[in-house]
């Protein structure tokens, strides 16, 4: 395990859990992608990369050796423009107008553990044992350029991570178009690719289609990771499905525009590069200067797309999530938002905390409204104040009076955002993102604060701050909710513009260092218009995000299915709204409501205070069952088991890590007529151990015992029910 320089055959040989990834330098100089993908002993692998001529059309590098071509190599950080006609994973401009470079090795260096990204959220180790990294250097001395790719390889998963840094060792300028997180040519490509993709309510739904000649890319341009398109996608063999075939997994640790692509040349090889998005970006690099990009995550799985997401899930929640909170129990909360909207006052939150705690809740989070003169959406974004018409006491007395319920507080906030009618912009007009002479483009009634200024930054701190230091909040809800249009900052000199949004999003994440390091007992959640910047780099901050503003049951199921592709359940809020659903109208029973939001960060998002006498019995059952399943659902193994996007049922299982508990979930969308007898094929039990099943809403309601063996190759047989929207959760717990 861990990383070996061969001297001889002039290979790298990465080795995780179960997999390898080797490079080769050719000729000494280029750096050659070998082999990804199931461990090899690299007893020669050198002498496995095929290199031949091809036509004219690809030139070579080397007259004494027509073999040689960039334009054909499988290479691990290509450029453009001498000999390589293929996607670049990077491009630079000199001061003479010229995007020529070509980068050749230089040295190399083996560690143990794993650095940290200088200003950029990554993963990281506790302990040197548990990875091996290596920093390869290359150089175009013509230009004056050095790059460094890092690789870290992780000991117990088949995960590595990639990265470079940019830096200018020649005495002119270098301007970056282009400096992505990584490159690789994959010498073959009968893949699928599958990506997550959606909008505003529909976020992270599963798309898989087939590469073919040229590119496919995914991409966002908004500034933000967005709802549209997640940063992350994987190529999958042709009869890769959840629980067998090859998968190749690709995830951005980054909160801005990216692009992801998948290129197929005329040979057969598939090159695949990720990062900053190239549109409407550069970077200056001053002699001296150096530029870091995000990490890409690399996983790869021999056992299909159900291992792919336990890799990431194990990495995402124990080594790229931080904290306090990361290991633990996550309260169950009543937001009010759906249920107030902006129209409370203190009164009325301390009758919502007052029915929480007699149903169980422990936590009560005060949305949207609490501020400036905030009665709508039009207006106080940026005066991070206390409203005293709402809450004439201020917030003190409000915290202390939810806190007398035996509830813990906390609240909404929209940090990144300032409205025209505040008296932020009033004083500031220049503190928004904007391009003199344009239009400042609206949405929701808000500008974006330009966080590339140190000024807007401190306010910020300044502020959040000391609205979290008058009261005991323990939780926080960090909103932002549009994306970036004029992008320009009144700081940057014309040559840095288009670093810009880039520069946001440093600043942004100085911003939530610098907030959640001051106040280490606060749990903070990610939201954008509900799941719109899902991405790991909000995770290394925030170790949960609020899944999506769309809490219908029936649609929770889709967009948590696909959302568990790359991210962990501890990582998903998942809320009980009324009904009819205030996005899609829809009705659906307490009990799938209940069942759907525990297969996540549990909580409810209505007025409790409306709730009849058998509500309240209903909700107080499922909070007290949310107790006993909630170490097992927020850090239990997740394996789905029937997809909601091929059937009209859905079904998922946790697994703890023993293997002596699990917990399954059914759902049934619609129901058929005389539909057939079904069986459910469960997952990650231990073949030979029996366990006892019994209904987990209903544990009197019947207790058989199974092997494992026979849950999982012969089937749980599901109920025929008549009626549409009904769900069950079984319990199982191994025999003694």
């Amino acid at each position: 395990m861990g990383i070996v320089f061969d001297s001889n055959s002039q290979t790298f040989h990465l080795q995780g859990k179960s997999s390898s990834y080797i490079m080769q330098l050719i000729k000494s100089k280029y750096l050659a992608h070998v082999h990804w993908g199931r461990q090899i002993r690299g007893t020669n692998p050198g002498s496995l990369l095929a290199i031949r001529r091809r036509c004219s059309f690809s030139p070579s590098t080397d007259p004494s050796d027509l073999t040689l071509s960039l334009d054909t190599l499988p290479q691990e950080f290509p450029a453009y423009g001498g000999s390589d006609f293929r996607v670049p994973a990077y491009q630079v401009q000199l001061e003479n107008g010229t995007t020529v470079s070509e980068l050749v090795y230089e040295s190399h260096r083996i560690y143990s553990g794993k650095a940290r990204l200088e200003g950029l959220p990554s993963t990281y180790t506790e302990d040197d044992s548990e990875a091996e990294s290596i920093d390869i250097v290359l150089i175009d001395s013509t230009i004056g350029l050095k790059v460094v790719l890092t690789y870290t390889v992780f000991r117990d998963l088949d995960a590595i991570t990639r990265s470079v840094r940019f830096m200018n060792v020649g005495y002119q300028s270098i301007k970056l178009l282009r400096a992505l997180s990584f490159g690789i040519d994959i010498s073959r490509c009968d893949f699928d690719m599958l990506h997550l993709s959606g909008t505003w309510a529909r976020e992270r739904h599963i798309e898989r289609r087939p590469i073919l000649t040229g590119g496919s890319v995914i991409e966002s341009r908004r500034g933000s990771s967005s709802h549209s398109l997640n940063p992350f996608m994987a190529l999958l063999s042709k009869q890769a499905n959840e629980d067998q075939g090859e998968a190749y997994g690709f995830s951005l640790v980054y909160s801005g525009s990216f692009v992801a692509q998948a290129e197929v040349d005329p040979y057969g090889t598939t090159r695949v590069v990720m990062g900053i998005n190239s549109f409407d970006f550069s970077w200056l690099l001053e002699p001296g200067q150096t530029f870091q990009t995000p990490e890409a995550v690399l996983v790869y799985s021999a056992d299909g797309i159900g291992g792919m997401s336990r890799t990431y899930h194990k990495l995402y929640r124990t080594r790229l999530c931080r904290g306090q909170f990361r290991d633990r129990h996550r309260p169950i909360l009543i937001n009010n938002w759906e249920a107030t909207y902006f129209n409370f006052n203190a009164d009325k939150i301390e009758e919502l905390a007052r029915v929480g705690k007699e149903l169980g809740l422990e936590l009560l989070v005060l949305d949207d409204g609490w501020f400036g003169k905030r009665d709508n959406d039009k207006s106080s974004l940026g005066d991070w104040f206390v409203d005293r018409n709402k809450l004439p006491q201020g917030m003190p007395d409000l915290v202390t009076r939810v806190k007398q319920q035996e509830l813990e507080f906390g609240l909404w906030f929209e940090p990144e955002m300032v409205s025209p009618d505040s008296d932020l912009y009033r004083a500031h007009p220049d503190w928004c993102l904007h391009v003199p002479g344009r239009r400042r483009t609206e949405a929701r009634q808000q500008l974006i604060l330009d966080y590339s200024r140190q000024d807007v930054r401190d306010y910020i701190v300044t502020v959040i701050t000391d609205i979290l230091a008058s009261s005991p909040i323990t939780y926080v809800k960090w909103d932002m909710n549009r994306n970036m249009t004029e992008i320009g900052s009144a700081q940057l000199p014309p040559e840095r513009q288009r670093e810009t949004a880039h520069r946001y999003m440093l600043g942004l994440y100085e911003v939530m260092e610098r907030i959640t390091s001051a106040f280490p007992n606060v749990l903070f959640e990610s939201c954008s218009g509900g799941g719109g910047r899902f991405d790991p780099g909000m995770l290394y901050y925030m170790p949960q995000t609020w899944t999506s503003d769309n809490t219908d049951a029936v649609e929770r199921l889709k967009i948590q299915y696909g959302t568990s592709i790359v991210y962990p359940i501890s990582t998903m809020g998942a809320h009980v709204s009324a009904v009819p659903n205030h996005q899609v109208h829809r009705t659906t029973p307490l009990d799938m409501r209940g069942n759907v939001a525990m297969s996540g960060n549990f909580g409810y998002e209505l007025d409790l205070t409306a709730f009849t006498e058998a509500d309240k019995e209903a909700v107080k059952k499922q909070v007290a069952l949310y107790k006993q399943l909630r170490p097992l659902i927020q850090f239990g193994e997740f394996y789905r088991l029937i997809s909601p996007f091929e059937h009209v049922s859905a079904a998922w299982m946790f697994v703890s890590e023993d293997k002596k508990e699990a917990l399954v979930a059914f759902f049934q969308v619609l129901s058929e007529p005389n539909a057939p007898l079904r069986k459910l094929r469960l997952k990650g039990l231990l073949a030979e151990s029996n366990y006892i099943l019994y209904d987990a809403e209903n544990q009197d309601d019947g207790v058989e015992i199974f092997g494992g063996d026979e849950l999982m190759h012969l089937g749980l047989n599901l109920p025929i029910w008549k009626g549409d929207f009904r769900s069950r959760l079984y319990r199982l717990k191994m025999e003694e």
